[in-house]
């Protein structure tokens, strides 16, 4: 992954598009607003409305980075199954999605319970 170099505990997708203008500030704002602490380590990914943008805030040791992508001629396929207002993703997705995999089609069907066995 691109972010080998740093360490994070998790990393949150943001469920709404975000106006791109929106720097550090704006973004930890989001993120405060939904009760996350910013001093822990997390990435925390935001797209815009076209999905051809994304940016990444992480938190290290002193102070914040972030991360911007712009597509030239495509776009992210941001995942459709949120609960929430965040998402929690795994490495391994983050940067299949970050390569341009819809995630949307790579996920199990949902469990289905009998209420009696045949």
């Amino acid at each position: 992954m691109i972010f080998d170099r740093f360490k994070f505990d998790t990393i949150y997708l943001y469920k709404q598009p975000v106006d791109m203008r929106k720097s550090i500030d704006g973004l930890s704002t989001l993120m405060v607003a939904l009760e996350f602490n910013l001093a822990e380590p997390n990435l925390f990914v935001f797209t815009n409305r076209s999905k051809d943008k994304i940016k990444i805030l992480l938190w290290e040791r002193n102070g914040f980075w972030l991360f911007y992508k712009r597509l030239v001629k495509q776009k992210f396929h941001w995942p459709d199954w949120f609960e929430k207002d965040t998402l929690e993703l795994n490495e391994e997705q983050t940067d299949l999605l970050l390569q341009g995999f819809n995630l949307n089609g790579m996920r199990p069907h949902d469990a289905i319970f009998l209420a009696h066995s045949y």
